[in-house]
């Protein structure tokens, strides 16, 4: 379709694009964690995906578990020299295994395609530094998924739920008003950010992190199950303030078409 309206769609990465099931954070944290002397849960992992990396450490750390078993192990409560310490050894280790996690999800290619053929412009924000996004670039380009722009936390002073990552891509691209652009993303800080920059918000319930399962897991569920964890999904993304809801990106068309309705008639986000 031709998109008269919406000028652009701000895209997330691990768990809208690329990463089926948001795994590569998830498996560099872990590790980062266990050489700490504090091991940490999956579920802790993911509780506050999406924030700039750093800052999820940080939250981490300050979880209730963790703080009590650090000061069991150490004596003290993790401090933000901690913090630090942790974060120095996760950039290697996510580094050395996001090229691994940097596919395009299924259909994610095509969809960017049409919707650039349709006059879309085509951002990305992420919780990822831009070291670390440089390695997922290429490889996500070699296989069919290139945005117009990114942008990194470290490049604008703060990441989700700051809006700021928003605001550059808008400059980058040549793109206003904000309330005529798309935030998409598989995680409440994602939403976040979108609504505190003013745009329009759509949440994927299935191919990221609230589900948090491979593409081969997932599939490998009762149907019933996936609906159920689906729906359960769903409702979080809602309650987290999520304009709409679709289960992975290649659902989104039809969303960004009410959208366009909506804003052709004056509705705002």
């Amino acid at each position: 379709m031709k998109f008269g309206f919406i000028k652009a769609v701000i895209l997330d990465w691990a768990g809208t694009t690329v990463d089926f099931g948001s795994l590569a954070p998830v498996a560099a944290l872990a590790r980062a964690f266990e050489e700490s002397g504090v091991p940490i849960t999956a579920a802790e992992a993911r509780e506050h995906m999406g924030v700039l990396k750093k800052d999820q450490i940080r939250f981490i750390c300050a979880g209730e578990r963790v703080r009590c078993e650090w000061t069991a192990r150490y004596g003290e409560a993790p401090s933000e020299r901690d913090v630090e310490r942790i974060f120095g050894d996760f950039l290697p280790k996510q580094s050395a295994i996001l090229a691994e996690y940097s596919a395009p999800i299924l259909g994610v290619p095509e969809t960017v395609q049409a919707w650039r053929s349709g006059g879309l412009r085509i951002g990305s924000t992420t919780g990822y530094t831009r070291d670390l996004l440089d390695v997922v670039l290429p490889v996500a380009a070699s296989l069919g998924y290139a945005p117009d722009a990114s942008v990194t936390p470290d490049e604008v002073g703060g990441g989700r739920p700051k809006p700021f990552m928003c605001y550059r891509n808008a400059i980058l691209l040549g793109v206003f008003p904000l309330r005529h652009c798309v935030k998409i993303g598989d995680t409440p800080a994602d939403i976040a950010e979108g609504l505190n920059a003013g745009m329009w918000t759509i949440a994927l319930s299935a191919t990221g992190n609230e589900i948090g399962l491979s593409l081969e897991d997932w599939e490998a569920l009762p149907r019933e199950e996936r609906v159920t964890r689906e729906q359960s999904a769903a409702r979080r993304l809602m309650d987290a303030g999520a304009h709409f809801v679709a289960p992975s990106l290649a659902g989104c068309t039809e969303i960004l078409a009410d959208i366009e309705r909506r804003i052709a008639a004056g509705e705002k986000p």
